[in-house]
């Protein structure tokens, strides 16, 4: 079956940045992923351009309870409590103007929040996923807004897994049928073009 390309378009596109905190990227973390530095730089930079060009950038913070941790509670040792201070967003995205943050409970950012509601509103059909992890919240998310209608593009370079044959394989799996990957890169050279040249 042939594919047509699809094009990114900023007018119709928003940025969704999933779980990029410190319990992801602090080096003293134990769930620290594969090349944090790397790929918190490359958010910021995909952050920074959506808000110039005036685009929506929304931000998920997994925070889990007792109450609503469901099979999670159970697969991992432990999941991340508001008590746990390496639950905040990281540094150089917790303060971006304008920035919308939403809690998640599980590994699909539009299990039980507003999400798609907001990207209704704002008449987003077009969605940048970056964070982490590849394999778990971002390939489960990218998975969930195609089927809702998104079109997804999936940065390679600002996501991340703690092994990167995860990594890998959650985006040989994904640009076969889910979503276009892409670099970081050309969403921020995109976001800078206007129709007759650079910004």
């Amino acid at each position: 079956m042939k594919r047509r390309g699809p094009f990114f378009d900023p007018e119709r596109a928003a940025l969704l940045v999933v779980d990029m905190q410190d319990y992801f990227l602090n080096p003293e973390s134990h769930a620290r992923v594969a090349g944090a530095k790397r790929l918190l730089r490359n958010v910021v930079a995909l952050a920074g351009a959506f808000r110039k060009r005036g685009r929506p950038v929304i931000l998920t913070r997994h925070l889990n309870t007792a109450a609503d941790s469901g099979l999670l509670g159970e697969w991992w040792s432990e999941t991340i409590t508001e008590a746990n201070p390496l639950s905040k967003v990281a540094a150089g995205l917790s303060h971006i103007p304008g920035a919308a943050v939403i809690r998640k409970t599980q590994y699909d950012a539009f299990h039980k929040t507003a999400l798609e509601r907001m990207l209704r509103a704002l008449k987003i059909t077009q969605l940048v996923i970056a964070g982490v992890v590849t394999h778990l919240c971002v390939e489960t998310t990218a998975r969930s807004a195609f089927v809702k209608g998104f079109l997804v593009f999936l940065p390679e370079d600002a996501t991340a897994s703690f092994h990167r044959r995860h990594h890998l394989a959650s985006l040989l799996n994904l640009s076969h049928g889910f979503a276009v990957p892409v670099r970081a890169s050309e969403i921020v050279e995109r976001l800078e073009f206007r129709a007759g040249g650079p910004r």
